[in-house]
């Protein structure tokens, strides 16, 4: 994994818009509905090679496929898994949050926006997945598609240069919460099946070449997910899920491993987001030598001080939120360069990434930044981190 040798580099945590045409088929697809597969993977092949071009020519080091093949981060990992079944569309398995406890007549006002959206067709509209659970032994079934995954991404840098290339992957955290568990005796045996599972589609996307990103969100937002728990409790649920990704990460180096958690999209008061405080020891357990996290939002950006006073190993890469997916404003890149140069100050210049705070696209939430924000957001992030690295490098 490359460090900011001469200048801080550019990424994003993996997520970018989607064409509006291909948007329907992502979700039929991640759905198990019918699609027409061959014109699909056309649209696919094209929408990657177009996204990675437009990540390049906007300054953008470390690229990715912008997820163009999935209709979210989480949704695909439904077909590539055995023992995964659909149950009635009525069931749900999702509680009120701490924050919709708090807040009711926020997300009540939400819910009727996007329901007002839902019913109007509009493409943008929130994928309604069928509630899923885990009905049997679970093993990998996507080899195909993370192959095709991988195919896609090599023709699209085939005669582009960007510094790196990474891939991202579900963590089996999040497919526990996805994918209720009805089969296994205990939530250790479901996770250590998770974990075996998912361990073939890293194995696939680092021997291919690309660094392995993996998307765990669950680490941060199960304490508000989950409202009669005390923040001790909250730890000991991380440790666990902490050992299941490092399970799952068996046999992969760790300098080929990029972590990412948030705290979703979720555009709303989140007052009660668990602080980093809370959990960055735990997190940084995780045998990964990048860490993406939150770092822009108003909520967050303050947590710059837990991270100066934490123990980080000497290689670690910090890869900071610099830009937000959670505000519609586009932050102007001298704030950028700003927010940059604070975590430079300490852990210095070669170990700073710059990033978004989450993804940008579409969402199960409903409620993202529309595309051209998303990327005049990238944008300000490519011109911010040129504005820091004059200044780190002069």
């Amino acid at each position: 994994m490359k460090f900011s040798q001469d200048r801080i580099l550019t990424t994003h945590c993996g997520s970018l818009p989607r064409p509006v045409d291909l948007i329907t088929t992502l979700h039929a697809k991640d759905a198990g509905q019918d699609y027409d597969r061959p014109q699909f993977e056309r649209e696919v092949a094209k929408s990657v090679k177009d996204v990675v071009a437009r990540q390049i020519a906007l300054g953008v080091d470390v690229v990715n496929d912008g997820e163009h093949s999935k209709s979210n981060f989480a949704m695909y990992g439904r077909m590539r898994l055995n023992g995964i079944e659909n149950v009635d569309k009525g069931v749900t398995f999702r509680r009120p949050t701490r924050d919709m406890l708090a807040f009711p007549e926020v997300y009540e006002e939400a819910t009727r926006m996007n329901a007002a959206r839902d019913s109007e067709g509009s493409v943008r509209r929130r994928l309604l997945m069928p509630a899923t659970v885990c009905a049997g032994p679970i093993s990998y079934a996507g080899q195909k598609d993370v192959e095709t995954d991988i195919a896609y991404l090599k023709a699209a840098l085939n005669g582009r240069k960007a510094e790196e290339a990474f891939i991202t992957a579900i963590s089996p955290t999040n497919l526990e919460l996805y994918h209720r568990n009805e089969y296994y005796a205990t939530d250790e045996e479901y996770l250590e099946a998770l974990a075996n599972a998912m361990n073939v589609e890293y194995r696939a996307i680092v021997d291919a070449g690309f660094l392995l990103q993996i998307d765990d969100p669950r680490l941060a937002t199960h304490y508000n997910r989950t409202p009669d728990i005390t923040v001790e409790e909250a730890r000991k649920f991380i440790a666990l899920r902490v050992e299941t990704v490092n399970h799952a990460l068996k046999g992969i180096p760790r300098e080929k491993v990029r972590f990412h958690t948030c705290y979703s999209v979720n555009i709303a008061p989140r007052v009660c987001d668990m602080e980093l405080k809370h959990y960055l020891d735990l997190m940084l357990r995780i045998n990964a030598q990048a860490f993406s996290f939150e770092a822009s939002n108003p909520r967050h950006e303050h947590e710059w001080a837990v991270w100066k006073d934490a123990k980080i190993a000497d290689d670690i890469i910090l890869v900071p939120g610099v830009v937000s997916h959670c505000l519609h404003l586009v932050e102007h890149p001298e704030l950028v360069a700003q927010r940059l140069e604070r975590y430079a100050s300490f852990v210095g210049r070669e170990r700073v990434m710059a990033s978004n705070d989450c993804g940008f696209a579409t969402s199960a939430a409903g409620d993202e930044v529309h595309p051209d924000v998303a990327w005049a957001k990238m944008e300000a992030l490519s011109e911010g981190a040129r504005i820091a690295s004059a200044r780190l490098w002069n």
